[in-house]
Formats: structure tokens, C-alpha cells, sequence
């Protein structure tokens, strides 16, 4: 889409790899021709000196070091003779040996000899010309190395529009609105200036992965019915020097050739790391190169040029304070992950495209799946369309999105995995001690289920169903989760009189959390109100604090998980859960997964009683009825 720009001579720091490279090919030419014109010219004289020795030449030419004769017999032959060879005792030879042949000496020709010098030299020089230099001088894609200098960019003309607009984007309302005005300028640059202000040249998208960045930059551009540039940051960086900077040169010069239209480099700290924060390279590096280029040129083009750059990144923190100044990327949206009411928009833009049963509960799940983000939730419906498919259903029904939801998070259901009754009988009292201490703790999640089904490396799972999400933790809801964390190993320690590694998650799950508390939080109040952990711009490795105040820390920890351990036995002891214990044992036992409506039951002595549940079909069975 329009010229490279005016011709540019390769820049000075390429001058040393290119006489480096020719240096290489000149010794590796010079290397292979003599060994193998050596061996020829070898075995040529050997033929020549038994023609000599019997006599059976008629004629015999010497230019230089060529022979050119004729046998007896009629027969031509022309070979190279080392030069230093003849002299005045290769010519008394040849007269002894072949008196009456007719032997003529010519002078050689200088430009004969001129020629065959130069013409490898010529050839070299011609292919590092055609493979590097050109190319770099701005030939346009000829040669092989062409494209390299080309920004590998992918990109949708305003003719054909993006299929994305903000109805396809949901549960991050506030991020679009924080944008819409950068479609209204790419709709309308001019109304912007009215008033002196200005649009900023750069966004930045920052969030976890999967929250919804990408999509979100399409649908700026869809909605502004503008061309979009696509890029990653990843595309930039090549072995070779330079190119990175070269294709950001030709990206950005193709968006003002575009204008108004968006730019948009995806894992933008791919290229844009704080410069010297890397062990290797310096000045010359060429992610350095490629980010000073991303400088220069953001700072290149004015406000009305109609040039918006957008970038994503889950990494602000590692990011070049140059590149997110005010100037070039202005503007840093936050892309969060998505809150109850937003869980459930993103899972009915998804459902739109699937069939559903009547018993759908989206609230329901949207409460079952805190912290999942846009990209799980997609994944969840479609694993539940399968799900349904394996089953033989006509449409998607509420439990197929629940084993959905669990596969994404924790794994596929292990149910083909053998286990001995004495593992069965492990599993089920470690999981009911988590969900008795859970249910009886004030401060903890809602029981959704409990299950000691193996679900990816975890041989059962007490599933919560918050009521709100959490954006911050209490110390008495971090103190009710230690309970909880710390509610099945009690249990084994309390019904088999023995304990086993599967607590091994949980003891990490609640140590990580009790340092947060005394590192991190304030929470402990011998530690006080001060932070403990790593330092921003402090060491890399080790801690930040004495070994004094580290020992301090690490008792903190242990008491605070010593006391959750006290704690959950307190309650697991006592008369009455115990029995509850027991109780939702045997029925984990039973039914392998107990509700939290039946864990209720359980905990008001009722037990649990329902029918058999429901089969699933056998595998080879599904298979013959899908290719049926």
C-alpha cells in the first residue's frame, strides 16, 4: 500500500556484517576451488605425460599455462598445466620425447587473464549485493531476504470492516466506555480540534490474559468502520539487526498511507521491556533498536494524522517508562476480569450461538465461576455443547454447563480411574472434613458441591458458591478459609489415625495465604502494619528484609496456620459434626458428589436420600450414534 519512502543507505552499524560475511565467502571460495581444480589438474597432467612418453602427439599449442594439441589419431585435448612447471626443462622434455611433433608457443592475453581473476570476485560481490544490500537500500521485495524488512502486519481495509462491534464485547463496560471516544474521533477528527484539545495518540489495554484486550481493539475499529493494523510484539523481533526497527518504520508509514485507522501490537512488552533490565545485550540490542524505532515514530505523527496506536499487555509493570508517557501512549485502560453481573453478559453472548434447555440458571453459574475470565467462560459454553452432544440431549441443560465449568477450572472427571476402597474411604472424609468446617465457619463461601470424583491431579474437590465477588479479603473470611484449607487433613488425622500426601495442595494454599497475611496485609498484629515482602526496584533474588525479621515473619506464619489447624479440629471434634462428618462420608461414599442442598440436609440430620443418579452412556456407544 503505497511506496517504502525515499532510498536509504543501509546504516553503519551493518557495514561491519557485511564485510564480514564477504570476508567469509571470499575464503570459503577461495578454500573449495583449488582443492577441487587441484584433483583435475592433477589427473589431466598424468594423461598428458603418457601421451608425452609414447610418442603420440602430432601438434601442441602452449598459451600460458593452457596445452592445447592433437594426437596422432585425430584426437583433441586441452588442459591447465602449473604455470611454474614450464620452463626451459619442460621444453627440452617434450622435444626428446616427441621430435617430431609441431610445438608452438603463444604469449598469454592480459585481459584473459584480467577476466578470469575477477570473474568469482564479480560473483560474490554480486550475490551479498542482491541477498543483503539491495534490500536494505529500499529494492523492494526482490531477493531472497526481501521481506524481511516488511512488517508482517495483518491488516482489514475500511472496505471490508471488522466484524466486531461493542455488542460482541460484554462484562467490561467501563473499559468501552473509556474508549468510545476514540471512536468518535476516528469518526469525526476534526469536531476534536474545535476546542484546542487532542485525541491521545496511544491506548494502552492492560489485563490478565483471556479478559477480552484483543477483542476489544477490534471492536474500536469495527465500530469506527476504520482500517485495522494488527501486530504482535513478537513479529519485530528477528536474528537479524535492524529488522525489527525496519518493520516498524514500514508499519508505521502504511498507517499513515491508511489514515484515520488503528494500530494495534499485541503482547506489546514482547519489545517494550525497560531498557538495560536484560542479562544480555546492550546498546545494539536488537529489542532496544526495535523500541527506539516504536519512540520515534509514535512521536512522528501529529494528532490529526487520524493514527491511533493500541497496544495490549499483561505486563505494564516491565514496560519502558518511555513508552507510556504522556506523548505517545497516554492513555492506560484497564481490561479487568469480569464481576458476577458481567460473568453472566459474556455467558449469553456466548449462548446466543448454542441451544438451551429450559433449566438454565445463568446467575447461577455466573456465581460458580469467580475469576474465570472472558476466554474461560467461552470455553465453558462450548464445553458444554459437547458435553451435551456425548449425552444425546437436544439442547444444553444446566448440569451440562456445570461439568463444564468444572472441567475448564480443574480438569476432565477421572471416573475410569481405579481406586482401592481404602483411597475411596480417604478421599471421602478429607473432602467432608473441608466441607463441614466450611459450612460450619461463619465467614467462608457457601457449599456448592462436594465431590470425590479425581478431577486432574486432585482426587476430589469441595466446590464454593460465593454470593458476591470478593475484591478484597477480611481477615476473618482469610482466617475461615485457613480453617477450611487446613478441615481435611484434620479429618484424616481425626477418623483414620493416619495422614496422607493428598493435603499436600492445601497445606501450600494455606501457608501461601498466612504469608500474605503477615507480609503482604497487616494482618498480624505482632508484625504490625509494615510489608515484609519483595521490595518494588529492590533485589531480584533473596529477601528484602534481615534474617532476624525474616525468622519473625516465618513464626507469624506458622502460628497463624497452627491456630486455623486448632481451630478446624475444635469443630470437627465436637459431638455433633462428627457425626455430620461420618454421615456426608458415607454419602460421598454412596453417590461419589453431594450437593450443597444435601450437604445442608446432612448438617440438620436428615441425611442423604435420592434416586440413582442417571447414568452416562458408554463411550463406544455415543461414538456409533454420532457416525450413525
Amino acid at each position: 500500500m503505497g511506496n517504502d519512502g525515499p532510498t536509504k543507505l543501509p546504516p553503519p552499524r551493518r557495514l561491519p556484517t557485511l564485510l564480514f560475511v564477504m570476508l567469509g565467502a571470499a575464503l570459503l571460495f577461495s578454500a573449495l576451488r583449488p582443492a577441487q581444480e587441484g584433483q583435475q589438474i592433477e589427473a589431466d597432467v598424468n594423461a598428458f605425460h603418457k601421451l608425452v612418453e609414447s610418442g603420440s602427439i602430432e601438434t601442441l599449442t602452449i598459451t600460458g599455462h593452457m596445452l592445447v594439441g592433437e594426437t596422432k589419431s585425430g584426437e583433441q585435448f586441452e588442459l591447465r598445466y602449473p604455470p611454474d612447471a614450464i620452463d626451459s626443462d619442460f621444453m627440452r622434455w617434450l622435444r626428446e620425447k616427441i621430435p617430431d611433433a609441431t610445438i608452438t608457443v603463444e604469449a598469454p592475453s592480459v585481459w584473459g587473464q584480467l577476466l578470469v581473476m575477477l570473474v568469482p570476485w564479480v560473483l560474490i560481490l554480486g550475490v551479498i549485493w542482491f541477498l543483503l544490500l539491495r534490500p536494505a537500500r529500499g529494492g523492494g521485495p526482490g531477493g531472497l531476504m526481501g521481506g524481511f524488512a516488511k512488517s508482517r502486519h495483518l491488516s482489514v481495509a475500511a472496505d471490508e470492516s471488522v466484524d466486531v462491534t461493542f455488542g460482541d464485547v460484554a462484562g467490561i463496560e467501563e473499559a468501552k466506555e473509556e474508549v468510545q471516544e476514540i471512536v468518535e474521533f476516528l469518526k469525526a477528527p476534526r469536531s476534536f480540534s474545535r476546542l484546542g484539545g487532542r485525541v491521545p495518540r496511544g491506548v494502552l489495554l492492560v489485563g490478565a490474559p483471556g479478559c477480552g484486550k484483543t477483542l476489544l481493539a477490534k471492536a474500536i475499529a469495527g465500530e469506527a468502520k476504520v482500517p485495522f493494523l494488527s501486530v504482535t510484539g513478537s513479529d519485530f523481533v528477528e536474528m537479524f539487526v535492524g529488522v525489527g526497527a525496519s518493520r516498524v518504520r514500514n508499519l508505521f508509514q502504511e498507517a499513515k498511507q491508511s489514515s484515520p485507522c488503528i494500530v494495534f501490537i499485541d503482547e506489546i512488552d514482547a519489545v517494550g521491556r525497560k531498557r538495560g533490565a536484560s542479562f544480555v545485550g546492550g546498546g545494539h540490542d536488537e529489542r532496544e533498536q526495535t523500541l527506539n524505532a516504536i519512540l520515534v515514530e509514535m512521536d512522528g505523527f501529529q494528532s490529526d494524522d487520524g493514527v491511533i496506536v493500541l497496544a495490549a499487555t499483561n505486563r505494564a509493570d516491565i514496560l519502558d517508562p518511555a513508552l507510556v508517557r504522556p506523548g505517545r501512549f497516554d492513555r492506560e485502560v484497564h481490561v479487568p476480569t469480569p464481576d458476577m453481573d458481567g460473568r453472566r453478559e459474556i455467558l449469553r453472548v456466548h449462548a446466543s450461538r448454542v441451544k438451551l434447555g429450559p433449566d438454565v440458571d445463568w446467575r447461577r453459574i455466573a456465581r460458580g465461576t469467580p475469576m474465570f475470565s472472558g476466554a474461560e467462560l467461552e470455553a465453558l459454553v462450548n464445553e458444554a455443547a459437547l458435553i451435551a452432544t456425548l449425552r444425546k440431549k437436544d439442547w444444553i441443560e444446566q448440569e451440562d454447563l456445570e461439568e463444564a465449568r468444572d472441567k475448564v477450572r480443574w480438569g476432565k472427571a477421572r471416573k475410569s480411574r481405579t481406586a482401592t476402597e481404602e483411597e475411596r474411604r480417604l478421599t471421602a472424609y478429607h473432602e467432608a472434613g473441608h466441607a463441614i468446617v466450611q459450612a460450619m465457619s461463619e465467614h467462608a463461601d457457601p457449599i456448592h458441591k462436594v465431590s470425590i470424583i479425581p478431577r486432574g491431579p486432585y482426587g476430589g474437590a469441595t466446590f464454593s458458591l460465593p454470593e458476591r465477588d470478593r475484591t478484597y479479603f477480611t481477615r476473618a473470611y482469610a482466617t475461615a478459609m485457613l480453617r477450611v484449607a487446613l478441615g481435611g487433613r484434620v479429618a484424616e488425622q481425626e477418623f483414620l489415625s493416619d495422614i496422607s500426601s493428598g493435603a499436600s495442595s492445601d497445606i501450600r494454599q494455606a501457608t501461601e495465604l498466612a504469608r500474605r497475611m503477615v507480609e503482604e496485609w497487616g494482618m498480624d498484629d505482632e508484625m504490625g502494619f509494615v510489608h515484609y515482602g519483595q521490595r518494588e526496584g529492590g533485589p531480584q533474588w533473596g529477601s528484602a528484609v534481615s534474617p532476624e525479621t525474616a525468622r519473625m515473619v516465618e513464626g507469624q506464619v506458622k502460628k497463624l496456620i497452627d491456630e486455623a489447624g486448632r481451630a478446624a479440629r475444635e469443630i470437627i471434634h465436637s459431638a455433633p459434626n462428627r457425626g455430620r462428618c461420618e454421615a456426608l462420608a458415607e454419602a460421598l461414599l454412596e453417590y461419589e458428589t453431594v450437593t450443597g442442598d444435601e450437604v445442608a440436609a446432612v448438617l440438620r440430620g436428615e441425611g442423604v436420600d435420592r434416586p440413582e443418579p442417571r447414568a452416562w452412556p458408554d463411550r463406544n456407544d455415543v461414538i456409533d450414534g454420532l457416525t450413525g
